[in-house]
């Protein structure tokens, strides 16, 4: 499995739509780091996804953006029904 790294801002409603989505379906092994509180992950997440728009899943080295698009992301691969 791929490494799910989920970046967020504090006050990002669309950031804390997604980390609700996560602790809802109890969906283990997603590191979440806020670029608030840590300026090496900003500086990566514009380096290499491109831009600062939270939130941001990366899935191994490759970025997917926009809530709905992740939340679907994670729905269709680990919530179990």
């Amino acid at each position: 499995m791929e490494k799910l790294r989920l970046y967020i801002a504090t006050y990002c409603p669309y950031s804390r739509r997604v980390t609700f989505f996560i602790k809802d379906h109890n969906l283990q092994n997603i590191e979440i780091v806020d670029i608030n509180k840590d300026k090496e992950a900003r500086d990566y997440l514009n380096r290499v996804g491109g831009r600062s728009q939270t939130p941001c899943l990366f899935i191994g080295e490759k970025p997917l953006y926009e809530s709905n698009d992740i939340i679907n992301y994670l729905y269709r691969n680990f919530v179990k029904e």
